[in-house]
């Protein structure tokens, strides 16, 4: 039994381990500099309070009517239209901070000046296209608030030459991070194929490397019921994909930009764009993207916004799947859900996942209850097993008498109530727990920015002082101390460094993780000494060599000899 426990820490250490290598963190990245343009677009993050860039030059046959811009904002978005090419500038989240404690822009400012802009209207023909993308378009609205009724905002173009371009924005006050779009082209009345090209996506493109799951910007489609991402380096082998799709579209860790519920099939293509970015190494990397529908007119909703769970579910129950929670997701799902609703009680995340993993170490309580009562019982009569073992020792596993030291063995068990997986499979149970919550804490943007108290500002990054890295460490020893072993000294002594290996991989962990992982111990620490009250002190047995069994037996009966001769 103590193998399979052993065998069980190990191997979730290796997991960890594993990820760690998978996820490596790179050292931390110098705050980037605004820099010109180079040859493959040089440029300043947004994080650095770059401007947008400028509007792009009138090109000939255009009115030299100045571009406008057009504010669209709801209590959850500040949005920029212009009527240059009728697309979208800007898309600011309130609820979500950028590294300068600015609204977080979901458009990327720092991308080639001849990079698509959200929503550019295009047709099969270049030239077309480029006309529709540069010209100045009208529009209904200077600016737009959008509260309790549905608002709307039409740009139009015609000129001489027969060509006709409409497209009309709807915004609802119950979804914030869609936008409606009516599109039509039309050439001497007849209508076109669309294009709509969305651009670079999604935000600063500048990854902000940890041990967790944190990819940059990937394409990303929901069809014929499974889910698929593609990771930058392969989109070149295949940058088109056409269907019925539930949902498509660019994410990266915490965003989606995608197209929702299209009521037709379509096509969408994706190309790769990296920026080198002055004071990063690794530059920006961006997933353009743009969808080709068959005839016009089209209309569809988008999504631009955060991947929340309850803010998905709500405009399409197929979105939550952009949330990657990996192969615990029926249990992080749930775990999720009951971290949600006990901080709406305590609106803090920090004390939520406190309350939490109480609740859930109280629900466990039975079985690691068990599992301390089952170690104690083998710790008991584990003299016992050892003069079994010993007996054997001289024979080889292939020795069939060997067979017979099982058997001793599952009678001592029996007769003294005994289960060796009774120990070890409590502990395996909790394992899924700890991963789930590795996943909830990665991938949750609930918990993006969320402070718990004093120097805990994120309890999605690590803890700048390293106080909840020794917190665990030190718990963790102590819980092992305390528990019941059955060990030889080597499986013991490598049992003590696992706290201490742990808590050098963990100095890069979540704070959350560690605030989890923390209060477990202190909780199984609290535990041991309930158990411990409740079963009473350990009766370790000491069994007699058998030659000294012998010889007090050889003793005995020369008395009793002696006894009937008198």
């Amino acid at each position: 039994m103590e193998r399979r426990v052993l065998a069980a820490v190990m191997l979730s250490f290796l997991v960890l381990v594993g990820y760690q290598y998978l996820f490596p963190a790179p050292p931390d990245q110098p705050k980037p500099k605004p820099a010109a343009a180079s040859q493959t677009a040089t440029a300043a993050p947004a994080a650095a309070g770059v401007k947008p860039q400028a509007e792009a030059p009138v090109t000939a046959g255009d009115t030299s009517t100045p571009a406008q811009e057009v504010i669209v904002e709801n209590p959850e978005v500040r949005a920029v239209f212009t009527t240059r090419g009728g697309v979208l500038k800007s898309w600011r989240l309130k609820r979500y901070h950028d590294a300068t404690g600015q609204p977080l822009e979901l458009v990327p400012e720092h991308t080639p000046a001849d990079a698509a802009k959200p929503f550019t209207l295009g047709t099969d023909d270049p030239a077309l296209s480029t006309r529709l993308a540069t010209a100045n378009y009208t529009t209904t609205a200077t600016s737009l608030t959008v509260q309790d009724t549905a608002q709307s905002l039409t740009f139009e173009l015609a000129d001489e030459g027969g060509l006709a371009a409409k497209k009309t924005f709807a915004f609802a006050p119950d979804k914030p991070y869609v936008i409606g779009l009516a599109a039509t082209v039309t050439r001497g009345g007849q209508p076109l194929p669309v294009v709509i090209d969305f651009g670079p996506a999604i935000g600063s493109g500048i990854v902000q490397h940890s041990r967790g799951y944190n990819p940059p910007p990937q394409p990303i489609f929901f069809k014929d019921h499974a889910i698929t991402r593609i990771q930058a380096a392969k989109i070149q082998q295949q940058p088109s994909h056409e269907g019925t799709f539930g949902f498509a579209g660019v994410d990266d860790h915490y965003f989606l930009f995608a197209i929702v519920e299209p009521q037709q099939p379509f096509k969408v293509e994706y190309r790769p764009l990296d920026v080198q970015v002055e004071g990063v190494t690794d530059g920006a990397h961006f997933a353009s993207w743009s969808t080709r529908f068959p005839s016009s007119p089209v209309s569809a909703s988008f999504f631009l916004g955060p991947k929340d769970f309850d803010v998905l579910a709500a405009v399409d129950r197929d979105l939550v799947r952009a949330i990657d929670f990996g192969k615990f997701s029926w249990l992080v799902v749930p775990l999720l859900r009951a971290l949600k609703w006990i901080n709406g009680f305590v609106g803090n995340y920090g004390w939520s996942l406190i309350i939490l993993t109480i609740l859930l170490n109280l629900a466990m309580f039975p079985l690691r209850h068990r599992s301390v009562v089952s170690m104690r019982k083998m710790q008991e009569i584990q003299p016992e097993v050892k003069a079994i073992q010993d007996r054997y020792a001289k024979l080889k596993m292939t020795d069939p008498a060997r067979s017979k030291m099982n058997t001793e063995l599952m009678n001592l068990y029996r007769e003294r109530g005994v289960n060796p997986a009774s120990g070890c499979i409590p502990m395996l149970l909790t394992l899924p727990v700890l991963f789930a919550f590795y996943s909830l804490l990665a991938v949750a943007i609930e918990l993006r920015g969320a402070p718990f108290i004093l120097w805990i500002h994120d309890l999605v990054a690590p803890d700048p002082f390293f106080v909840l890295p020794v917190l665990m460490g030190v718990t963790m020893f102590l819980q092992q101390r305390m528990t019941p072993s059955t060990a030889d000294p080597t499986q013991q002594r490598m049992m003590m460094i696992m706290p201490v290996v742990l808590t050098g991989m963990s100095l890069w962990w979540s704070s959350g993780l560690l605030l989890y992982w923390s209060v477990s111990n202190l909780w199984g620490i609290g535990q041991q000494l309930v158990t411990n009250r409740l079963i009473g002190p350990s009766q370790v047995k000491t069994v007699r060599p058998p030659a000294e069994r012998r010889v007090k037996r050889a003793g005995s009966g020369k008395s009793d000899q002696a006894k009937e001769r008198q």
